[in-house]
C-alpha cells in the first residue's frame, strides 16, 4: 500500500511563511469557503421558514434555532482549539465535516421545527471544528508577519460564501419554494469538503512548534509549555487587556450577525420586501464583509490592529441604526453596506490580536477560548433581539443592539493596547 500524501512525513523544519505553504493555504481556503457555505444556506430561508411553514408567531421561539447553533459553536469552539493541540489539527478538521453530512437533509425534510433545532446544534459543532482549526492552520502556516493577511484570506473566504449561497438560496426559495431545493447546496458543499480534508490537507502542528521553538524566552517567567487551559482562559477573557477587549468586541460583533441572520429578514419582510430582495440583502452584508477583510487584515499588518477595531464597531453601530431609521431598499441596502465594511475592519484583525499575543505553545487553546466568547454572541443575540422583539417591536431590538455595539467600540479605544509585531527591515534566511 502506498503512502498518501497526507500520511507522508512532515519536514523536521517546517518553512514559516505564506509563499512557502502557499498550496496548502490555498486549499484550506477552499475548505473554509464550503464552512462558509453551510452556514449561508440558512440566512435567507430559515427566518422565513419559522413564519411560514412553521407557524412560530413568537421572534423569540422563530429564533430558538440561532440560540441552539451559537451555544453550541461557542462550546465546541474551546474544545476545538485543546483538541487540536492534544490530536492534531487534522483529525479534528476531518471530524467536523462527518458531524456536517446529516444537517441538509434533516433543514429540507424535518417534519416539525424541532428538527431543524437540531440540524441547526450539529451545525454549530461543525462549524466550531471546522472553522477554529482552518484559522488556527492558517496562523500555524504563515508566521508572524503575514498574520493579518492570513486571517482576512480565511475569513473572507468563509463570508463570501456566506453570501454567494444566502442570494442562491433565495433566489432558488423564490422559484422552487422554501423547502427542500435550497438545502440540496448544503449536500454537495459537505462532501466536497470531506473529501479535501480527508485526502489533501496536511497537519499543521509541526509549524506551531517550529515557530515556538524560535521565540525567545518568556520575559514574564511563563513556562508556555506547560500553561493549563484554565490559566489560558482566565488570561485571554479577563487577564490580558488586548486579548479580553478582543473576546468582548467578537461577542458583540456576532451579537450583530445574530441580528441580521434573524431579525432583518423579518424587519424587510414586514415592509412588504419579496423573498428574492431580502435573499439579495442578506447576500450583501457578509458579501462586503467578506471581501473586504482581504485587504483589511493585510491593512492590519501595516497600521496595527486597535484603531482599526475601534472604526469597525463604532461603523457598524451606525449601520444598524441606519437599519432602524430606514424604510426602503436602497436606504437597507447602504446600511448592508457599511455593516459590512465595518465588520471587515474586525473581524480578521480581532484573530489577528490573538495571535499576536498568544504564544505558539498554547495559541490554538487560545483562539478556542476567543472563539467560545466571539460565537457565543449568537445566542446571546438571538435571546436579546428575540426577547426585545417581542416586548417592545423589532426596530427597539435593532436600536439597542446599535447601542451596545457603540459601547463596544469604546470599550476597546479604552482597554486595548496595540499588538502587532514590530515590522522586520531586512530579509532573512525566512523571509516570505
Amino acid at each position: 500500500m502506498t503512502t498518501s500524501p497526507t500520511s507522508a512525513p512532515q519536514n523536521s523544519a517546517p518553512r514559516l511563511g505564506l509563499r512557502a505553504n502557499l498550496p496548502q493555504f490555498v486549499l484550506l481556503v477552499v475548505v473554509n469557503a464550503l464552512v462558509g457555505g453551510m452556514l449561508g444556506q440558512e440566512r435567507t430561508v430559515l427566518p422565513l421558514l419559522a413564519e411560514d411553514v412553521f407557524h412560530l408567531s413568537a421572534y423569540s421561539a422563530g429564533l430558538t434555532y440561532i440560540v441552539a447553533f451559537g451555544a453550541t459553536k461557542a462550546v465546541t469552539n474551546f474544545f476545538a482549539g485543546t483538541w487540536s493541540d492534544r490530536f492534531g489539527r487534522k483529525p479534528v478538521l476531518v471530524a467536523g465535516w462527518l458531524i456536517a453530512l446529516p444537517v441538509p437533509a434533516m433543514l429540507a425534510w424535518g417534519p416539525s421545527w424541532g428538527w431543524i433545532v437540531a440540524a441547526n446544534v450539529l451545525l454549530g459543532v461543525n462549524q466550531g471544528l471546522a472553522w477554529s482549526t482552518t484559522v488556527i492552520m492558517k496562523i500555524d502556516l504563515v508566521g508572524p508577519e503575514r498574520r493579518g493577511l492570513a486571517m482576512g484570506f480565511n475569513e473572507a473566504a468563509g463570508y463570501v460564501a456566506v453570501a454567494a449561497t444566502a442570494m442562491a438560496t433565495g433566489a432558488i426559495a423564490d422559484r422552487a419554494g422554501l423547502r427542500p431545493e435550497p438545502f440540496l447546496l448544503g449536500v454537495a458543499y459537505a462532501a466536497l469538503a470531506l473529501g479535501l480534508s480527508a485526502f489533501a490537507v496536511r497537519e499543521t502542528h509541526g509549524h506551531a512548534r517550529a515557530e515556538a521553538a524560535r521565540r525567545p524566552g518568556p520575559e514574564d517567567g511563563d513556562d508556555h509549555s506547560r500553561m493549563t487551559t484554565a490559566r489560558i482562559a482566565r488570561r485571554v477573557s479577563i487577564g490580558d487587556r488586548a486579548m479580553s477587549a478582543a473576546s468582548w468586541a467578537g461577542l458583540v460583533n456576532n451579537l450583530n450577525d445574530a441580528l441580521a441572520w434573524g431579525i432583518f429578514p423579518l424587519l424587510f419582510a414586514a415592509q412588504g420586501l419579496s423573498v428574492a430582495e431580502i435573499g439579495a440583502l442578506a447576500a450583501l452584508y457578509p458579501a462586503v464583509w467578506g471581501a473586504g477583510q482581504i485587504l483589511t487584515g493585510w491593512w492590519s499588518d501595516h497600521v496595527g490592529r486597535k484603531h482599526l477595531i475601534t472604526a469597525g464597531m463604532l461603523l457598524q453601530a451606525a449601520a444598524i441604526a441606519l437599519v432602524a431609521v430606514g424604510a426602503s431598499f436602497p436606504v437597507w441596502a447602504t446600511a448592508q453596506v457599511l455593516l459590512g465594511v465595518g465588520t471587515a475592519l474586525v473581524y480578521p484583525t480581532l484573530l489577528a490580536v490573538i495571535g499576536d499575543v498568544a504564544h505558539p505553545a498554547w495559541r490554538a487553546r487560545a483562539v478556542g477560548v476567543y472563539r467560545l466568547w466571539r460565537d457565543g454572541g449568537f445566542a446571546v443575540g438571538a435571546l436579546l433581539a428575540g426577547s426585545l422583539a417581542d416586548l417592545y417591536g423589532l426596530t427597539t431590538a435593532v436600536w439597542a443592539v446599535a447601542a451596545l455595539t457603540a459601547a463596544s467600540g469604546l470599550t476597546v479605544a479604552v482597554r486595548m493596547y496595540e499588538t502587532r509585531p514590530p515590522r522586520r527591515t531586512t530579509a532573512g534566511p525566512h523571509s516570505r
